[in-house]
């Protein structure tokens, strides 16, 4: 790695490597080692501009390879040429890679000039700007590295405390041991009495923390504890998005749901879910079709989650789950966190020029409220499609309660791409940081069950029609994150900080 060109290559390989942990592909050992040549390389540049360059290049490949999905809503069903949507993955994954070049930045910065091992500076600035992208500019929080690990069912019981983010951390600390015993060498060339002491303390450290995770993991998924039952079914329609909102199709539509229900029922479920949007027309009960469906829900008399767009009183439309029991809405809750360009468009004054990729309705409109539905079984929260992939979102319905959670999506947009295996991924997370069973409805796939220790109990493939039951328990604890959030990732934002504000000039003149 002597010169520049091939330390490029390795952030390459890194950022390469690291696509391949994630779904639909779930080569998830690899993540433990997939960052260290990466910073091994970092170790050797100078500070600054180089640094930054093979953070963004490990960034691009990474980002480029687990987002190039979104090209395919884009081309279909946004209007664009395959290569101005092309154009467009491009710019958001150079948009991401931001974050792992200024983490390139900070940790040449800091790694250079410390005698604090690689294992504990590389993880807490990975976290912080990790947990940065998930909140900057609305936010983006898919594939964070964590998610890579959602089969990897020991070491994830530790996110009811820390999050995905505790996750993320751990990987980036295994991978810093692994650098460490590179970087230590060249220290040791350079600085013939560089005390090693302090990375043999954070070898001790982090063997102490994974055994920890593992035996906590251990104990979590062997642990069963009380629970109520709970059958719920789910429908999946896979209709084409392109379909669906035909006017001349909307009949068809709404039949297709309404006899895959009728089949539902033989398995005698306590609730049935319909995914997100499947009313192939806005949700008003003045309609006579709406009315029909009410009627339905009353004669066979299980509560039913359908998702929906919903007229409101204002005249403006909200993305909805609507729980119809007893032939009435009894619960509505509102999408809280759109998508932009897809269910609205920012900064409409400046962005004229941009439509959104449904134009089946004008904007939609936010909801603001954490309202959980209830049922004669339990309360619980609904995420609808990309409200799923924030962690700090989903808790809020269950810091004072809950049963289960309900993820209902639409992921027609993204074909039989990644796109929808990476969705349904983070799934299996909300689920062992709130400790509720997730149900999770799709259009065109994947639908599945997830238990509380975020073990897939059943799922549908893509692009077929069925119903899916399952029973489930549940219960009403809180867990630590569900109550305080994400304070692990502000501790690793302040030790960021800390390592920059409080280097003292003992160890600055050191080197």
């Amino acid at each position: 790695m002597r010169n520049g060109g091939g330390r490029y290559l390795w952030a390459a390989i890194s950022g390469a490597t690291l696509v391949f942990t994630f779904a639909p592909f779930n080569v998830y050992p690899l993540a433990w080692f997939a960052l260290a040549p990466f910073l091994v390389a970092l170790k050797g540049l100078p500070k600054g501009t180089k640094a930054f360059k093979a953070g963004f290049l490990m960034g691009f490949f990474y980002f480029f390879g687990t987002t190039y999905w979104i090209y395919h809503s884009m081309h279909d069903y946004g209007g664009m040429g395959l290569v101005s949507s092309l154009f467009f993955v491009v710019l958001l994954a150079s948009y991401l890679a931001l974050y792992t070049g200024f983490f390139g930045y900070l940790f040449s910065l800091k790694i250079n000039h410390t005698r604090l091992p690689a294992l504990f500076v590389a993880p807490v600035i990975w976290v912080s700007l990790e947990y940065l992208r998930s909140y900057m500019l609305t936010g983006f929080p898919w594939a964070t590295l964590g998610y890579s690990q959602w089969k990897f069912l020991y070491i994830i019981q530790m996110a009811d405390t820390t999050g995905v983010y505790g996750v993320s951390f751990l990987i980036v600390a295994v991978n810093g041991a692994i650098a460490d015993l590179f970087i230590m060498k060249k220290k040791m060339r350079e600085m013939p009495l560089f005390p090693v002491s302090y990375t043999m303390a954070g070898y001790f450290l982090l063997a102490a923390f994974v055994m920890l995770a593992l035996g906590y993991g251990e104990f979590r998924l062997t642990h069963k504890g009380a629970g109520l039952p709970l059958r719920v079914s789910v429908v999946q329609g896979n209709i084409d998005e392109a379909e669906k909102w035909n006017v001349n199709r909307q009949d068809h539509v709404l039949d297709v749901y309404e006899k895959l229900t009728e089949g539902a029922l033989f398995e005698s479920p306590n609730l049935i879910v319909w995914p997100e949007a499947s009313l192939p027309f806005p949700f008003d009960e003045n309609d006579p079709r709406v009315q029909q469906l009410e009627k339905m829900q009353n004669t066979i008399s299980v509560p039913m989650l359908i998702g929906a767009v919903r007229q409101k009183k204002d005249g403006k439309y909200a993305n909805s789950a609507i729980l119809l029991d007893q032939g009435k809405p009894a619960f509505v809750y509102d999408k809280i966190h759109l998508v932009p360009f897809g269910e609205y468009v920012p900064l409409k004054r400046v962005l004229f020029f941009v439509n959104k990729l449904s134009d089946a309705v004008g904007d939609l409109e936010a909801g603001h409220e954490y309202t959980r539905g209830s049922i004669r079984q339990g309360d619980f929260g609904v995420a609808i499609c990309y409200e799923i992939a924030f962690p700090g979102l989903v808790r809020k319905f269950f810091k004072d309660g809950g049963n289960f959670l309900v993820t209902i999506t639409n992921d027609a947009w993204f074909g039989k791409s990644s796109g929808p295996y990476q969705n349904f991924s983070m799934a299996a997370f909300r689920a062992v940081e709130n400790r509720k069973p997730v149900i999770r409805a799709a259009n065109t796939g994947i639908s599945g069950f997830f238990s509380r220790s975020g073990r897939l109990i059943k799922k549908t493939h893509m692009l077929e029609r069925r119903t899916l039951t399952a029973d489930l328990k549940i219960n009403n604890r809180i867990t630590f994150y569900s109550r305080f959030g994400d304070l692990f990732s502000y501790f690793c934002i302040l030790s960021a900080i800390s390592l920059f504000i409080f280097t003292g000039e003992k160890e600055k003149n050191y080197f």
